[in-house]
């Protein structure tokens, strides 16, 4: 697999890592043998990089990571995960050096790890992103040893382009797929200049591209595809990438119809990610062995011509940039 900078962290990841939100909680149940058996596969198919998160299953994700770790110890593995979302109510005032260090105690003992290899800003606030004082906290984590470098999860291209003017801000996490093209205007090349790597999340909008969906398609109760399609428990732009579910099943299927002769629906958008400049790794997640498999071996499929990125943009232009580009 292709290896890339990440950013300020300035370690070398695969262009196709693991999104571990899925395997944590809001998918619908996923068994523990699944999980391990879909991050196993991972690693087997190359991916060095894992995203959890401590919110995520209320530490599974984290402790199932740390299992592989255990399990894997061989594998030069970077794992990035988040804080402050635990936070209630989450607010600014909740960012401060003592709850940092309490929140990054508990994710090193649930990943196994005295110094967390990244750690991100879960999505904070917006205020967050102009106070000094937050950011002085994570200075000091660095030097405590407690984390060796952090980002920022962003919902936002404003946020995004926030933190990347902050000076030790590594890396930045943005929703970034077909239907959320945005960040390619700024983001991207704001994050080139400053030498900060970006994780693309949500690359495929929330299943929406795999091409596995249809309009008559319903999803468990526990599934945030069900219980957050209004944003009624967090941002909507994380559901579906913020597009109304009809309008995104017609409109991946017209980009699935681009793709080459054995390459599927969701290692066409994956690789669509991979393409731009500017991206340091996406971040598919998966239910099963066979899913992660074949998320990461995007990462072998050629790069998409000129004519199918002008037909997926102009998909974008016509269908979904009226509904999302000026909300995030």
């Amino acid at each position: 697999m292709e290896q890339r900078v990440l950013g300020r962290t300035g370690r070398q990841v695969g262009t196709v890592g693991f999104g571990a939100w899925q395997i944590g909680a809001d998918w619908g149940h996923v068994r523990d043998a699944n999980a391990l058996a879909a991050l196993h596969a991972a690693l087997d198919a190359g991916v060095t990089f894992i995203d959890t998160a401590d919110v995520y299953g209320d530490g599974r994700s984290e402790r199932l990571v740390g299992r592989l770790r255990r399990e894997r110890p061989q594998v030069r593995l970077m794992v990035a995960t988040k804080m402050g979302r635990r936070a209630d109510p989450h607010v600014p005032e909740a960012y401060t050096l003592g709850r940092f260090r309490a929140w990054t105690d508990r994710s090193r003992a649930h990943l196994g790890m005295d110094t967390l290899d990244l750690v991100q800003l879960h999505c904070p606030p917006p205020s967050v992103y102009s106070c000094d004082a937050v950011f002085d906290a994570l200075d000091m984590l660095v030097v405590e040893k407690r984390i060796a470098s952090y980002g920022v999860s962003v919902e936002t291209c404003a946020e995004a382009l926030a933190a990347i003017a902050r000076p030790h801000v590594a890396t930045v996490q943005i929703i970034l797929n077909c239907f959320r093209q945005k960040p390619l205007d700024e983001v991207l090349p704001a994050a080139r200049a400053a030498g900060v790597g970006i994780i693309a999340r949500v690359p495929l909008a929330s299943g929406l591209l795999s091409g596995a969906y249809h309009e008559t398609t319903t999803f468990r109760a526990d599934d945030h595809r069900t219980f957050n399609r209004h944003g009624e428990a967090f941002d909507v732009g994380e559901t579906f990438s913020g597009v109304p579910y009809g309008i995104g099943v017609v409109a991946a299927r017209e980009i699935a119809a681009l793709r080459s002769p054995g390459v599927t629906p969701a290692q066409l958008a994956l690789r669509w990610i991979i393409d731009q400049d500017g991206v340091s790794v996406v971040i598919p997640g998966a239910r099963s062995a066979e899913q992660a498999t074949a998320n990461a071996a995007a990462a072998s499929v050629p790069a998409l011509t000129r004519d199918v990125h002008a037909a997926i943009r102009a998909i974008y232009e016509e269908r979904i940039r009226p509904l999302v580009h000026h909300r995030w």
